[in-house]
């Protein structure tokens, strides 16, 4: 049933490509574990140990402080239709932010949008199948475009606003360093 591979195989990155939503799953050495979906058109396969995803701007940014403190990350794909499959891609994730050269290495790579955070930036050691069957069927629709036009009413300066303000510190209270990272000016904001 599960088999694991040390890196991704061509029928993994066609099934992937085929999924409209990823799960990431991260955790510091102590405080909380956070699990969060994501979805859009917002995941790129760079090479078979590579893939690198965009984050967008959100009530939380619980993915920034743990992989500031522990680079280690899992993404989770699972079939909602066809045959049932769920795989996983472990290992270490870079952050990328705005103020870091390789921003511009990969903003080309999603479409625009003024709620991109970071990127993340996966090197795979292991990638893992496992047989999926009680994953129940779901059919999509579509994506919803609340987030995106939230980020747009708020433009640039806003978003910065918003980051400074609920995207500083974990629910744990570690910090995520988006401030600094990203370029921004320290100020306060009342």
């Amino acid at each position: 049933m599960g088999k694991q591979f040390n890196a991704l195989q061509p029928q993994h990155m066609d099934f992937i490509k085929q999924q409209k939503i990823f799960f990431v799953g991260t955790a510091a050495s102590s405080g909380r574990v956070n699990i969060s979906p994501k979805g859009g058109d917002s995941f790129r396969i760079i090479n078979e140990n590579q893939v690198i995803w965009q984050n967008l701007t959100g009530s939380g940014n619980e993915t920034a402080a743990h992989i500031y403190h522990l680079s280690r990350m899992t993404l989770m794909f699972c079939a909602f239709e066809g045959n049932p499959l769920i795989l996983r891609l472990y290992g270490e994730a870079t952050a990328i932010h705005k103020a870091d050269k390789q921003w511009q290495e990969y903003i080309d790579l999603f479409p625009l949008s003024v709620g991109t955070r970071q990127f993340y930036h996966l090197t795979i050691d292991m990638v893992q199948t496992s047989c999926g069957m009680s994953v129940p069927f779901f059919d999509y629709l579509d994506d919803r475009d609340q987030l995106t036009n939230w980020a747009e009413a708020r433009g640039p300066e806003g978003i910065h606003d918003y980051w400074k303000n609920r995207n500083q510190h974990s629910i744990d209270n570690m910090e995520t360093h988006i401030v600094k990272l990203a370029g921004i000016a320290d100020e306060s904001i009342d």
